[in-house]
């Protein structure tokens, strides 16, 4: 073998080994997605029976107020960004829907790879989680998440909760959501009659505040969720992508092969063939 169709061979060994690198990468995204979608729908369950007991509550708190009391501080602003790389422009995006924000709230950025990004940008973050690897600890990182809220909440008197989240959306991708969850405003949940007398052993004001927290926690770890499969379904975008590259450049180097083959093939003929003529010319 020439030096030149062993430098084709040692490339196309590499970039297989690429390859299988890649779709391990793949497989694993993928797996990872469906775990997330696994588990949307018990939060989605557990968010509408909080509503709903916020509904049943109300009913025993119709001459009081249920709203919170206005705030005039800062903002709390929870974006749940990318863990990892390998995932193309996804990782930024969150980063560019929050930094315009950065000297005005308090950033609370659950991501390594995002914070590294808002490092690199020099976003302030107040607070920075990872996101976990596994869906089945996102709930432990809504609880993390809860605690820090409210302890920054006593601190500083802030005005507003809002989330950042990506969520991925088939034909779209990722498409950055934003919600509000404080003030929190009971109001907005529909009157709930209960078929019979409601039993409580709080009263009404503060049974509505723990209905409010267990909402809270479940918009979390929705938000949590729905990040954990947009970082996922991103990767296996990114390495459908980098698969498609890797066989075109495998095809190419294929015919570079063959054609490099041919053409040592032919130059042995003429060399052969022209020793030949030699031999039969010579006296």
């Amino acid at each position: 073998m020439s030096e030149r169709l062993a430098d084709i061979h040692r490339r196309i060994t590499s970039i297989q080994q690429l390859g299988a690198v890649v779709n391990a990468m793949r497989g694993i995204a993928g797996a990872r997605a469906q775990q997330a979608h696994s588990h949307l729908p018990a939060i989605h369950a557990y968010a509408a029976t909080a509503a709903d007991a916020i509904g049943r509550a109300r009913q025993l708190l119709r001459d009081c107020p249920t709203t919170e009391t206005a705030r005039s501080g800062p903002a709390l602003l929870v974006a749940f960004g990318a863990e990892q790389g390998f995932a193309g422009a996804y990782a930024e995006r969150v980063i560019e829907a929050v930094s315009s924000e950065a000297g005005t709230a308090t950033i609370l950025l659950i991501g390594t790879r995002a914070a590294a990004i808002a490092d690199e940008r020099q976003v302030r973050v107040e607070w920075r989680r990872s996101l976990p690897e596994r869906a089945a600890a996102v709930p432990a990182l809504a609880t993390t998440i809860l605690e820090a809220v409210f302890e920054r909440l006593a601190a500083t008197a802030a005005a507003r909760l809002d989330i950042v989240f990506p969520m991925w959306i088939a034909g779209q991708g990722s498409v950055i959501q934003r919600r509000t969850l404080l003030p929190f405003d009971a109001t907005r949940f529909p009157l709930q009659a209960s078929p019979s007398p409601v039993l409580v052993n709080l009263s009404p004001a503060d049974l509505i505040d723990q209905l409010g927290q267990e909402f809270l926690f479940a918009q979390l770890c929705e938000a949590g969720l729905e990040a954990f499969s947009a970082e996922n379904e991103a990767r296996v975008e990114t390495m459908a992508a980098a698969k498609r590259n890797i066989d075109q450049k495998l095809q190419d180097l294929a015919t570079e092969e063959k054609l490099t083959r041919q053409e040592e093939i032919t130059a042995e003929v003429i060399e052969l063939a022209g020793g030949a003529r030699t031999r039969w010319t010579s006296p």
